[in-house]
């Protein structure tokens, strides 16, 4: 009988045992699948966006969408290039259209006139808004004279402001392909007047083109062209007016104006800078000519009137549509009787 206790308490013992080895197995099975790493399934990879892909999925850019698509630039603004677009929104479009009364409808703006107009919204790469400075840019308009590329002004303010008829309402879209800026105006093709207009630095120069309304300058600088302006600053207004000994505009003689003005006009042609030389007589608007200098150790650019003044060109190949820009620091004389 103590035989039989003595085994059962044997095999009790054992199976205790046996128990807690098994136990420690299956902790240590258990333990070992718990420092597994398991990684989510990210499910598909998100769909790109390009620029056409925003325009089409927004409502208030199907006139965006539509006049890209009339003008044949779905495939460039849809492809891995990347661009800057300003878009434009549907009541920007409506305004244009409504600025022309031969407009009613986009299929009325004639194919390349649109083509155009959308490539002067259109930036090569991807230009942030912290990119942006005041100043000219090119844009991808080739709508010059000769087929140039017309400038864009940007005027960085508590709002951005393109050509002077254009705010960026809402900046930096980022899309695949590139960056987009919705503005609130489509932005026209500039003649030369509408960088006078658009630029703070010629306020001045506004002004005497406006002073007389008998006076038709502004409406002559809004024809076909082309055009080459030697525009001066309000800097360089202000000199004159020191240099004359009088306090405003309005204390020069009106015809006087209108020939100082003609003097700084060269019709018949959109010379760039470097179609410039050393020594070249040019012929203006007034009649009378002024001579060209270059330095021979750099590209600066200097004008000397025929009262021996000479003034430097500050900012050169300002391009518009019916003409070229160079600005200049000192307004030119002709010959004063």
């Amino acid at each position: 009988m103590n035989f039989i206790l003595k085994n059962a308490k044997l095999s009790i013992l054992a199976l205790i045992i046996c128990f807690g080895f098994t136990s420690c197995d299956e902790d240590d099975d258990f333990q070992f699948e718990d420092d597994v790493v398991v990684t989510p399934d990210p499910g598909p990879d998100p769909m790109p966006v390009s620029i056409i892909d925003f325009v089409n999925n927004n409502d208030d850019y199907s006139s965006l969408a539509a006049a890209i698509e009339a003008a044949g630039l779905t495939a460039t603004l849809d492809g891995d290039t990347e661009y800057t677009v300003f878009a434009p929104d549907n009541d920007a479009f409506q305004a244009l259209l409504d600025s022309n009364e031969d407009w009613s409808e986009l299929g009325d703006i004639p194919v390349d006139v649109l083509t155009l107009v959308l490539m002067n919204h259109v930036q090569p790469g991807i230009v942030m808004s912290t990119d942006l400075e005041t100043g000219y840019i090119p844009s991808l308009a080739e709508a010059g004279p000769d087929g140039e590329a017309v400038s864009l002004y940007i005027n960085v303010g508590d709002v951005v402001t393109l050509n002077g008829m254009s705010d960026v309402e809402t900046a930096d879209i980022e899309v695949d392909n590139g960056v987009i800026h919705a503005v609130d105006a489509v932005i026209g093709l500039p003649d030369v007047t509408t960088f006078a207009l658009a630029d703070p630095t010629f306020s001045i120069l506004v002004e005497a083109l406006t002073f007389d309304d008998s006076y038709t300058f502004v409406e002559t600088l809004q024809d076909e062209g082309p055009y080459t302006v030697f525009a001066p600053t309000d800097d360089a207004f202000a000199a004159l007016l020191e240099e004359l000994e009088i306090s405003g505009l309005g204390d020069l003689d009106s015809d006087l104006l209108a020939d100082v003005l003609s003097y700084h006009v060269v019709t018949g042609a959109n010379v760039t800078s470097d179609e410039l030389t050393n020594g070249m007589a040019v012929t203006t608007f007034l009649g009378e000519d002024f001579t060209v200098n270059l330095a021979a150790d750099s590209n600066n650019v200097s004008i000397t009137d025929v009262n021996s003044r000479t003034a430097n060109v500050v900012a050169a190949n300002v391009q518009a549509t019916n003409g070229v820009i160079h600005a200049i620091d000192m307004v030119l004389l002709p010959t004063l009787e």
